[in-house]
């Protein structure tokens, strides 16, 4: 990257780049071999050929065979599809067909997922028109966008997209809403005049850019810029260069499949060697012992319920105003360490408010926010005989003033400009009515506002015969077309860089009488004015946004503002929002000069980045990853495309968002409210934390019963299971109380711990240790009861049917224990369960008794009846159990092993 703000390329891809922005018009014109009149035909003929067409680079995709082929290459999805063809070897038809199915599913929803990437590219080109109209030798056409050419000169007006990136040769009254590149809300004003080379991309007043809008006026403009050199162009491209990123859930599954289909197999090889060599087993019987342990140990249906758990989870964000368009992303937002976030609509309202009028001898705020014309002014400095004064600003704030206010459903709204509207509602909140001003002072005649003179003007009638001039713009324009300010100059001055100050746009406002006034208004006019004050709007922050900023650092995450607004406005929203206890700013120029190996200190140091461009943003965001980061980045415009991509995970506006920026989102805000991400991380950490626990209660179900098949070959002993009988404990389990836990709420306080490190292990050195407990636990009870029933000379059939419902027992009362890995589960809350929890365990119930007493399934699973005594010795296992773990719950928080998930430091 090089220079403050990105620069077009001249006419030919191959000179070097132009700030065409610090050209004048002329000189515009002169480099690009063009007049005022446009290209002749063959010149844009030519160019043409040499430049190519106005449309952004197609980018390259993977073919389908390949996607689909790529969703099966997993160590985990390979052994599972191995253990699914010895099942179908061996009869088992129906436990294979299920393997089979859980595979297909999860590769299908893999497919569909790695095709968003692609659609992000290809939404960047609708944002471009579809038809432009240009001179071509003098005369006015229309043509399809994708035939302009550097040096064509196009005609714009209200309501049309701009067709490529130009420098604009006339305009009047022009403004562009250019929000999907710089993410401001208010309308840039766009002019003849040259501005600085240095200045960022929001200050390019005298460049329209590809792909905005035209909100006033009409303009005439030689094309600068076609294609992917456009600044839509540009970011195409930063779009197309990033990499897509695997989650951390992904990136944990996919370690953990490799170490355990290793492991599993290493330990087959093992048992069928030791089978056929120390036991004498011949090949064929250690080969069903084989099976038994595979059967055992492979969590079939592992992904399966993951993914139910993350689709719960989805289903819970939407109604929290998230929607997640990638399943993966519902773990990530859990591990989330920092939220880049812009300021306007997202952490503020989007709507700007009149807060402060500055008068001449007293200043006044006003209460209320947005639009609503609800709140009273206030004196906070000066004399409360001033109001007069504040008055009179606020009469000439409403006369000169095109916009309107309406209350519609979803409360007051603005037809117009901002200000404009926000000035209505000031004026209202003074106690001044709107309709009987214009009534009392219709308009005569108006000089709409220009960039090129900085101020409107407006001239209505008054009673007495004469008329008012009213006029409001640039404060330092204002002024130096007032008379007698040039004593007060100076405090003026000295109050507009206090509002900076204090984030506030400042309009001036000034006014005078006219005897006889004039039959038409002119520049002339507008002169000689009486200086009445200032305002300064806000966009003040949200409430609730406050709120979850406060939330998010609780949790230990970091809030961070990038935006393209004002480094003095970004600051005080920053303050007030409390994103820092010191919140830093610093811009995307200063930003710029920052080498790479002090950018991850200053990228975790600093809270607020200000006038910031798409490289800064991805810029940023790639170096809080590379401190060990998770990122999760808000945006709505196409210049927030490639940092949302990057991001682990990308949250697009759902009201104001670009279709670009959804495409390159993993979540979409339907709020368009900062609120709603701090309530999706608290849904990810939920969803995160139940996946361990469906990890932590598998596991050991099927560790138990594999150690139980290894531990009966090692002993030369009958299995206590048969694969059968396995199969069915593993099949009833996953159905019920493996799926109620993917139902689980939150525990208490989960927003109160850190987040999780970016490598943090699936099965960290807890989990291990509570895995090979149980599994040895399960194993101990399993032979236990086997023993127990042949001491009291109970055949190999019942005591393997005691072994079976003491399995399943275990699994419920283990699920107690597992529903609160982070606290104590013998408390009225662990104990009594959720309706979805109660319904599960009704259901093992059920069909463990059938298992146990139906005829039908006594001769399909070699089951036996049992009797009263037996029963109750089964249940009481149970408790035994979760006491033991409960036990072990106490000592290991007593030894501070138990936050087994260490948290990062805030960035």
């Amino acid at each position: 990257m090089s220079g403050i703000a990105p620069r077009a390329p001249a006419s030919d891809p191959s000179t070097p780049p132009v700030d065409w922005h610090a050209l004048s018009a002329e000189q515009a014109l002169q480099r690009l071999q063009a007049g005022e009149q446009g290209l002749t035909p063959q010149q844009a003929a030519d160019r043409l050929a040499r430049v190519g067409p106005n449309t952004l680079p197609a980018g390259k995709s993977m073919p389908a065979w390949r996607r689909v082929l790529a969703q099966f290459n997993d160590p985990l999805i390979l052994f599972l599809l191995c253990a699914a063809g010895v099942s179908l070897a061996l009869g088992h038809a129906t436990d294979g067909m299920i393997i089979i199915a859980v595979v297909v599913v999860n590769a299908v929803v893999g497919f569909v997922q790695e095709g968003r990437a692609e659609e992000a590219l290809a939404a960047l080109g609708q944002m471009i028109a579809p038809r432009a109209h240009a001179l071509r030798g003098g005369e006015r056409i229309e043509l399809d966008v994708a035939e302009l050419v550097p040096g064509d000169v196009i005609l714009l007006e209200a309501g049309d997209r701009v067709p490529a990136d130009a420098r604009v040769l006339r305009a009047r009254n022009l403004q562009v809403d250019e929000s999907i590149l710089t993410g401001e809300s208010v309308p840039a004003h766009k002019g003849e005049a040259p501005v600085d080379p240095g200045a960022p991309l929001a200050e390019h007043a005298s460049i329209v850019h590809s792909g905005t809008l035209l909100a006033t006026g009409q303009a005439s403009a030689v094309v600068v810029a076609t294609g992917a050199h456009t600044q839509i162009g540009r970011i195409g491209k930063l779009l197309g260069a990033v990499g897509d990123l695997t989650t951390p859930l992904i990136r944990q599954m996919r370690t953990f499949g490799r170490r355990f289909t290793l492991c599993a197999l290493l330990a087959a090889l093992a048992l069928f060697v030791f089978a056929i060599a120390v036991r004498d087993y011949g090949w064929l019987d250690a080969l069903m012992v084989v099976v038994a342990l595979a059967v055992g140990v492979v969590p079939e249906s592992l992904p399966a319920v993951i993914t139910i758990t993350l689709a719960i989870g989805v289903r819970r964000m939407a109604a929290r105003q998230a929607i997640v368009r990638r399943l993966p992303a519902v773990e990530t937002l859990g591990a989330t360490t920092v939220i880049c976030s812009d300021k306007t609509g997202t952490l503020t309202r989007n709507e700007m408010t009149a807060h402060t009028v500055i008068a001449p001898d007293s200043r006044w705020t006003a209460s209320g926010a947005g639009y609503a014309p609800e709140g009273e002014l206030a004196v906070v400095e000066g004399l409360a005989d001033g109001r007069d004064q504040a008055l009179q600003i606020l009469r000439v704030g409403l006369l000169c003033n095109d916009a309107q206010l309406r209350n519609r459903d979803a409360g007051w709204q603005v037809a117009g400009d901002p200000m404009e509207g926000a000035l209505l509602a000031l004026a209202a909140k003074a106690g001044l009515s709107e309709a009987e001003a214009r009534a009392r002072h219709p308009r005569l005649d108006e000089i709409p506002f220009d960039a090129a003179h900085r101020y409107m003007a407006t001239l209505h009638a008054d009673d007495d015969g004469t008329a008012w001039l009213c006029v409001k713009g640039a404060p330092e324009q204002v002024l130096a077309l007032s008379r007698d300010v040039v004593a007060g100059g100076a405090r003026w001055e000295a109050a507009i860089a206090e509002a900076g100050a204090r984030g506030e746009r400042v309009l001036g406002f000034a006014a005078k009488r006219l005897a006889h006034p004039p039959e038409r208004l002119s520049m002339q006019d507008v002169e000689g004015l009486d200086f009445l004050g200032l305002v300064g709007f806000i966009d003040p922050p949200r409430d609730e946004a406050i709120e979850a900023v406060a939330q998010c650092r609780a949790a230990g995450i970091s809030v961070k503002m990038i935006t393209g607004d004002h480094a003095a406005t970004a600051l005080t929203i920053a303050w007030q929002l409390r994103l820092a206890d010191r919140p830093e700013v610093m811009t995307g120029a200063q930003l710029q000069e920052v080498p790479d190996d002090r950018l991850v200190e200053v990228a975790q140091r600093v809270s607020v980045f200000a006038r910031t461009n798409p490289e800064h943003k991805l810029r940023l965001v790639r170096a809080l990853q590379a401190g060990g980061h998770t990122v999760a980045m808000t945006g709505d415009g196409v210049n927030d495309a490639p940092a949302l991509k990057q991001a682990d995970v990308g949250v697009a506006m759902g009201h104001k968002g670009t279709e670009a920026a959804k495409q390159a989102s993993e979540m979409v805000l339907a709020d368009d409210n900062f609120s709603s991400i701090a309530a999706a991380v608290h849904e990810g950490r939920a969803v995160y934390d139940n996946i361990r626990k469906v990890v932590a209660w598998t596991l050991p179900t099927n560790g138990g019963e594999a150690l139980a098949v290894f531990a009966a070959l090692a002993l030369g002993t009958v299995l206590p299971m048969t694969p059968a009988q396995i199969l069915w404990i593993n099949m009833v389990l996953t159905v019920t109380l493996g799926l109620a836990l993917a139902f689980e709420p939150p525990e208490p306080g989960i927003m109160q711990r850190p987040p999780r490190r970016r490598d943090a292990q699936l099965i960290s050195p807890f989990m291990l240790w509570r895995i090979l407990l149980v599994s040895a636990l399960f194993t101990i009870a399993a032979f236990g009861i086997f023993w127990w029933a042949g001491s009291r000379g109970l055949d190999t059939a019942t005591a393997r049917t005691m072994v079976v419902n003491t399995f399943c027992v275990m699994e419920i009362f283990y699920l107690f224990s597992v529903r609160y890995m982070h606290g104590g589960s013998f408390t009225w809350q662990g104990l009594k369960g959720t309706p979805v929890v109660l319904g599960a365990i009704a259901a093992v119930v059920a069909a463990q008794l059938a298992f146990t007493y139906l005829p039908v399934m006594q001769q399909v699973f070699d089951t036996r009846a049992l009797g009263w005594v037996e029963g109750v010795v089964v249940v009481l296992v149970g408790p035994a159990l979760m006491l033991v773990l409960e036990v072990e719950k106490w000592v290991l928080r007593r030894l501070a092993w138990f936050e087994e998930t260490r948290g990062v430091q805030p960035a």
